[in-house]
C-alpha cells in the first residue's frame, strides 16, 4: 500500500520542517517538499499536526510475575493500550531467576508474546543469577537471539539480588561482547533492614514505602554501580527509573568524565509525589507503589530531573509499566506495605505526559522526540530501522495534535487497570494517528489495529556510546 501523509510538520532531532512523508508497504520511501510528493495516492491530512516517529517505551513488564500476582497486561492488552498512546514498539523483560536456564527464561517471553502483540516488540534479559553459565549465555544470546542488554538488580534480595562480584563479571562479559549493562540501583541489604525496622514499629501504610526507600541509598548504589562498570573497563552502563536528584548527580558526574554512563527516568518522577499519591489516604496510596519510589514534592527532584532531561544526563523516558489493579492485586498489601507488588501502568500515557513538558516550556520539541524516540532506538540498537522519519526506515508514524487535547482516565484508558495513576490529568496535545509498519491502527479515537501484528525485532548493539 502506497500511503502519502500532507501538509504537516515533521519533528526529529536535528531539526522541525515542513514536509510530505510518503510511505511504501512498511517503510518510509520519501519525503517531499510541501507540496511535492505524487498523485493518485491515498493520502492523510496532517495540516496543523506533529509527523513524529512511533514512540518507544525501552522499559515495560507485561505479564512479569510479582509479589504473588502478574502484572494486569498481557502482551495483547499493554501493547494495544501503547498504541493508543502513539508507542509503536516496547523493549519488554524476559526474566531469569535464580538457577534457571537463561535461554529458557527468553524462550518463556516469546511465548507469551508471540502472535499477541498490537505493534512491534524486543527484549531485554534480566539475569537473576549471574554464574558461569548465565555468563555464557550472555555471548550467546548477542551473537543470536538480538538480546544486546542485560538488567542486574541491586535491590531485591532473595528474588533478582545480584552481588558486587556477580556484577562485575557481568559487566565484565558485557565489556567483551558490546552489551549494555541495566541496572536497578538501589542498595536492597540496607532497605530490607529500614523495612522490617519500620514494620516492627506498626509503619504499615502505603507512604512506607517510600520513606525506607531514601533517595541516599539510590545515590549509594548508583554509585557503585557506575565505579564497577569504570572497573569493567567502562562497560556500558544504563540506570533504569532514575527518581531523585541524589543519584542524577552521580549519573551526571561519570558523563561529564566522558564515561559510558546512561539513565532514564519515568513519568511517574518527573509528575508524582511521596506526600500527594503514596501519602493519599488510608490505603489509597497503593496505587503508586513502585521501585525506585516516588519522591518528595518538598524537595527538588522533578526541576532536577527535568533539567535532566534537557541537557541529556537523562537520555530517555521509559514508563516501567508493571500495572496491578487495585483490587486484589494491590490489596495483597493490606496491613503491610512490603507485600504491595511494586508498579504503576503508564504505556498508554507517555507521550503525552512527556509533550507536557513541552507545552510547559520544560523541553524542546526536538528533545520530545530524542527522549520518547529516537534515542532509545539508538540506545538498544534499533536505529535507523526505529526511531527517525527517513527514508528506509519503518513507517512507525505518529500524526500528534497540538491544538487537541487529552484526559486522562481510567473511564478512557486502554490499559487493563481498574485505575489511573494520573486520573484527571489534563494534557494540551493529543494523539491523532499512530501508524505501525505502513498500517493505520488508531485514527479518529478507534482502533484499526490488530492482535499479531506486532513483530520481534532483534537488536544490534547500541550505537550511543561514545
Amino acid at each position: 500500500m502506497t500511503l502519502l501523509i500532507t501538509g504537516g510538520t515533521v519533528v526529529g532531532p536535528s531539526g522541525t520542517y515542513p514536509a510530505d512523508v510518503l510511505v511504501e508497504g512498511e517503510k518510509i520511501a520519501a519525503l517531499f517538499a510541501p507540496g511535492g510528493g505524487p498523485d493518485g495516492v491515498e493520502t492523510i491530512d496532517a495540516t496543523g499536526r506533529y509527523v513524529i516517529p512511533g514512540g518507544i517505551d525501552a522499559h515495560t513488564h507485561m505479564e512479569l510475575p510479582f509479589g504473588g500476582t502478574n502484572a494486569s497486561d498481557t502482551f495483547d492488552t499493554g501493547t494495544r493500550a501503547a498504541a493508543f498512546g502513539g508507542t509503536t514498539t516496547i523493549i519488554d523483560f524476559a526474566v531469569q531467576r535464580t538457577g534457571e536456564v537463561v535461554q529458557d527464561g527468553l524462550a518463556a517471553w516469546h511465548a507469551k508474546a508471540e502472535g499477541n502483540c498490537h505493534v512491534d516488540y524486543a527484549f531485554h534479559m534480566i539475569l537473576g543469577g549471574v554464574d558461569d553459565d548465565s555468563l555464557k549465555a550472555m555471548d550467546q544470546l548477542v551473537a543470536d537471539e538480538g538480546i544486546s542488554s542485560f538488567k542486574l538488580f541491586m535491590a531485591y534480595p532473595g528474588v533478582f539480588y545480584s552481588d558486587d562480584g556477580q556484577i562485575l563479571r557481568a559487566m565484565q562479559k558485557a565489556r567483551d561482547n558490546g552489551a549494555m549493562i541495566m541496572m536497578h540501583a538501589e542498595n536492597g541489604i540496607a532497605i530490607d533492614v529500614l523495612v522490617q525496622q519500620a514494620l516492627a514499629r506498626g509503619e504499615t501504610d502505603p507512604i512506607h514505602h517510600g520513606l525506607t526507600r531514601p533517595q541516599a541509598l539510590e545515590a549509594e548504589a548508583t554509585h557503585r554501580a557506575i565505579r564497577l562498570a569504570e572497573v569493567a573497563q567502562d562497560c556500558p552502563l544504563y540506570i533504569v527509573h532514575l527518581s531523585a536528584s541524589q543519584a542524577l548527580e552521580q549519573v551526571a558526574a561519570a558523563r561529564d568524565a566522558g564515561r559510558n554512563v546512561f539513565a532514564e527516568t519515568c513519568p511517574q518522577y518527573l509528575y508524582l509525589t511521596l506526600e500527594d499519591q503514596l501519602g493519599a489516604p488510608g490505603f489509597e496510596g497503593a496505587k503508586w507503589v513502585c521501585s525506585t519510589p516516588l519522591r518528595s514534592g518538598r524537595e527538588h527532584h522533578h526541576r532536577d530531573l527535568w533539567k535532566g532531561l534537557r541537557s541529556n544526563d537523562l537520555a530517555i523516558v521509559s514508563t516501567d509499566h508493571c500495572p496491578f489493579c487495585f483490587k486484589d492485586q494491590k490489596e495483597l498489601g493490606l496491613g503491610d506495605f512490603s507485600k504491595i507488588p511494586n508498579g504503576i501502568g503508564g504505556v498508554e500515557h507517555r507521550v503525552d505526559l512527556v509533550y507536557q513538558g513541552v507545552v510547559d516550556g520544560k523541553l524542546s520539541l526536538e528533545r520530545w522526540v530524542e527522549t520518547i524516540s529516537t534515542t532509545p532506538a539508538r540506545m538498544f540498537g534499533l536505529y535507523p530501522r526505529k526511531g527517525v522519519i527517513a527514508p528506509g526506515s519503518d513507517a512507525d508514524i505518529v500524526l500528534y495534535d497540538p491544538a487537541g487535547r487529552t484526559r486522562i482516565s481510567v473511564e478512557t484508558h486502554h490499559m487493563n487497570m481498574d485505575h489511573s495513576a494520573y486520573e484527571g490529568y489534563e494534557i494540551a496535545g493529543k494523539v491523532d494517528t499512530v501508524i505501525s509498519r505502513g498500517t493505520v491502527v488508531v485514527a479518529d479515537g478507534a482502533y484499526h489495529g490488530r492482535r499479531g501484528h506486532g513483530r520481534y525485532l532483534p537488536r544490534s548493539l547500541s550505537s550511543y556510546l561514545v
